[in-house]
């Protein structure tokens, strides 16, 4: 029997097609793609939040470094906005965290916020409020339907380039430039 297609640790590139949606020009970490659904977070929408107005949410004192003072925290996506997760390369030393691949990992918890407050957290690491989910089946679907391009894993586009230019980057790397991007599916004759 073939396993089923899975789009878990890939990277989603929206389409035009979604450029009236919620989703115009998101990249999207894909966290977990099984029978039960996909859920992931969107890499490159800033809230108004950063990571220092987040800690003061939540009544941490706690001094920042100046990388971190202005640090985005990002709209992962637009289900549960008020549910906050980290992603981050290293092991979960933290409460409700999960191993995931390639070194990376994935918290719900607080003590991970205190931790990286405190420069006892992991050096790199993106924060999020709200997630992306969709129904089983539905992200094939979707990318069936040109909605999404998918990427491998990209460490680098994860942790290196900035929301602003994710997008434009995740497309790249497919050798594919914004303008000669097309809603129509293909089809064969």
């Amino acid at each position: 029997m073939n396993k089923p297609l899975s789009f878990e640790h890939q990277i989603l590139i929206s389409m035009p097609s979604l450029d009236n949606s919620w989703f115009k020009k998101t990249v999207i970490y894909v966290v977990e793609d099984n029978i039960q659904g996909s859920m992931g977070l969107v890499l490159n929408l800033p809230h108004k939040f950063n990571f220092s107005q987040l800690l003061k949410y939540f009544k941490f004192d706690l001094s920042l470094n100046d990388s971190l003072q202005n640090k985005p925290v990002l709209i992962g996506g637009p289900l549960d906005m008020e549910h906050g997760f980290v992603l981050y390369k290293g092991g979960s030393k933290w409460k409700q965290s999960i191993d995931l691949e390639d070194n990376l990992s994935l918290s719900v918890s607080e003590d991970i916020l205190k931790a990286i407050g405190k420069g006892e957290g992991p050096e790199d690491f993106i924060a999020c409020l709200g997630f992306a989910g969709w129904d089983a089946g539905q992200l094939a679907r979707e990318i069936n339907e040109n909605s999404w391009l998918t990427i491998p894993y990209n460490e680098a586009l994860l942790f290196e380039v900035s929301q602003s230019n994710k997008w434009n980057v995740a497309l790249g790397t497919l050798g594919v430039s914004p303008e000669f991007l097309s809603t129509e599916v293909g089809r064969d004759c």
